[in-house]
């Protein structure tokens, strides 16, 4: 089969298109036919060896897909040859087959798409994770997103609505906070020429921001700080800028505010059945039709490298896709 390999840890560029058999099918296995698969933001460190794991080479990257399962282990029994499903393999998923515990697979919903479904699992998941588990996100509450154009910043959006918030979308140009109203943002702050705090308070009427949910990191943190409200919560989701912010600690202090790591990859671990939980209420958002995953970027399979300068570049709207079957 063909597979998207890394050799060496680096850029998108050292990547390499090339044969890769497949190991054995163990019994708690299924193996699938990948259609499409999604890149995020870790993925761009796993190659480059900056990531919290740091998978020995040579490898295959990529942590979600969609597809058709081809094959099945003898003791799997949720899954049969032809099901439509969404993988979480972690890593291997850039490739035309992939062999994942079963554990790790949901049915796809009939309304997805294979590139909508191969983008499903970690922004929204993670999203999810953060408003419901840790930061107890309530109606009515106010929810500001950093970096909203993205692709955990746009699930961030979509889930605010769902929850029941008011959610300010924060982006640097105004043709990606146009984008974020169309995904439905209320009320929206350029943040390239607007200061973050000042804006904020005055959105709230000085009460400040409840929930701040920052994929981002750098210069605005601590402005986004400064803006948050009587026992807010910020969630630490990542570092796109590229600069981990140091944050005074008075701020939280005299605020009663909260600091919240954001790391779904390892909670689902910790708790899968919680994590079950979250995906089935996900899927039945879609299923109603209250949630409707965004694909605005979907590159083949050859043109890997764009598809990930658009993510390190931060040009990215919402999910990149790779189309892969």
């Amino acid at each position: 089969m063909r597979a998207l390999i890394c050799r060496e840890y680096g850029t998108a560029e050292q990547l390499v298109i090339g044969d890769q058999a497949l190991p054995p099918l163990k019994n708690d296995e299924v193996r699938i036919d990948v259609r499409a698969a999604g890149i995020n933001f870790p993925d761009t460190l796993i190659i480059a060896g900056k990531y919290q794991i740091k998978p020995p080479l040579p490898f295959i990257p990529g942590g979600e897909c969609a597809g058709v399962v081809s094959a099945v282990g003898d003791a799997v029994t949720s899954f049969k040859v032809g099901d439509r499903v969404i993988a979480m393999p972690g890593l291997s998923a850039f490739a035309e087959q992939v062999q994942v515990k079963s554990h790790l697979l949901v049915p796809m919903p009939d309304k997805l798409s294979f590139e909508q479904a191969a983008g499903f699992c970690i922004t929204y998941a993670t999203s999810y994770y953060a408003l419901k588990q840790r930061a107890a996100l309530e109606k009515g509450e106010t929810l500001v997103v950093l970096g909203a154009a993205g692709g955990v910043g746009v699930t961030a959006i979509q889930l605010g609505k769902a929850l029941g918030a008011r959610v300010i979308a924060c982006a640097s140009s105004d043709d990606r906070l146009a984008f974020c109203r169309e995904v439905g943002a209320d009320d929206v702050i350029n943040y390239s020429r607007e200061n973050l705090k000042e804006r904020i308070k005055a959105l709230t009427d000085g009460q400040g921001a409840d929930v701040i949910l920052d994929p981002v990191g750098g210069d605005y943190t601590e402005q986004a700080y400064r803006s948050i409200a009587w026992s807010g919560r910020y969630l630490v989701i990542g570092f796109a800028s590229g600069d981990i912010p140091r944050l005074p600690l008075n701020l939280p202090l005299l605020k009663a505010g909260d600091i919240m790591g954001i790391f779904w990859g390892s909670w689902a671990q910790r708790d899968p059945q919680a994590n079950l939980r979250n995906f089935a209420e996900l899927l039945q958002m879609v299923e109603d039709g209250s949630l409707n995953p965004l694909t605005t970027e979907v590159y083949p399979f050859e043109e890997y490298a764009r598809a990930f300068a658009s993510i390190t570049e931060r040009r990215a709207r919402g999910k990149v896709i790779l189309v892969i079957g």
